[in-house]
């Protein structure tokens, strides 16, 4: 009996987080390492599920570094980066899109319609949904076919996560000459929270968040503002593949999204853990 009534107090505790994001988008970038534990990707989708059935919007944004760059060693091209974003010549861009499009974008969406969600796969070349430019050199720096983003086709994803879908979508855009390009995952996702207006934005990574030494989990920061963040860039506290997700934060929060999170994205069921309780678990970053 003692047992059942935690799992009683469980839900009453979740009730009013419940109340506050019933008929609210979230957008959820999951990917990266955090894509490389079977039983672990099965229960961060089974948040997202729950989610829907809770009746939350949930729009998933995936990434795939680490299948790409297995793929990539595989056909004997080097993985090469900068400040955290891949450099994408031609041929890294084929394996970019097969990997995003064609095998991750797919599991995703056929994983969570086994859990019960009916989820659409989508790129940003599905009816122009990421329109880019090819970002310009900095520093002498070519990222090749990488692309910045100028237009989000915001109707078509309210369309399908207002109605009973779950649109997953993978970060290649389209240009204006047609051709794909890759963009940071994390990225995406901020741009499509905050022209989205979305109640919460989560990142889910393979740390439990931001801290102020990157090396001792003892330092992580549970709520941090902006100019903050901007002085951690600066000092190196915050480096790598950080910078883009921290960047999305800051994007998000500045043109409206209420709460920006980013979460551990290796322990069972973060999304929940996040939403639905009192104590939250990550950072949470604020205007």
């Amino acid at each position: 009996m003692e047992t059942l009534i935690k799992k009683a107090n469980i839900l009453i505790e979740a009730l009013p987080y419940i109340q506050k994001l019933s008929g609210k988008l979230v957008v959820i970038k999951y990917g990266g390492n955090a894509m490389l534990n079977e039983s672990l990707t099965q229960k961060i989708l089974q948040d997202v599920t729950l989610l829907k059935y809770v009746g939350v919007h949930p729009v998933v944004v995936h990434g795939g570094g680490p299948e790409i760059n297995k793929l990539l060693q595989a056909l004997s091209i080097e993985p090469k980066f900068y400040n955290g974003l891949r450099i994408t010549d031609a041929d890294t861009m084929e394996v970019v899109q097969m990997v995003l499009t064609g095998k991750i974008n797919k599991d995703i969406t056929a994983k969570l319609n086994l859990l019960g969600g009916k989820a659409i796969g989508l790129c940003g070349k599905d009816a122009n949904l990421i329109e880019v430019v090819k970002r310009p050199e900095k520093d002498g720096v070519d990222l090749g076919y990488v692309g910045d983003i100028v237009n989000i086709n915001t109707r078509l994803i309210e369309f399908l996560a207002y109605d009973e879908y779950i649109p997953v979508i993978a970060p290649v855009g389209v240009g204006p000459d047609g051709m794909s390009y890759n963009i940071n995952a994390d990225t995406v996702a901020g741009e499509i929270a905050a022209r989205l207006k979305a109640e919460k934005l989560m990142f889910l990574t393979d740390i439990d968040g931001i801290r102020g030494d990157p090396k001792d989990p003892a330092t992580l920061i549970h709520q941090i503002g902006v100019d903050e963040i901007h002085k951690m860039i600066k000092d190196g506290s915050i480096e790598g593949g950080m910078i883009p997700k921290v960047l999305g934060c800051i994007n998000s929060v500045e043109q409206g999204v209420n709460r920006t999170h980013i979460l551990d994205g290796t322990i069972p069921h973060p999304i929940l853990l996040e939403i639905f309780t009192d104590k939250g678990i990550g950072t949470m970053v604020v205007r």
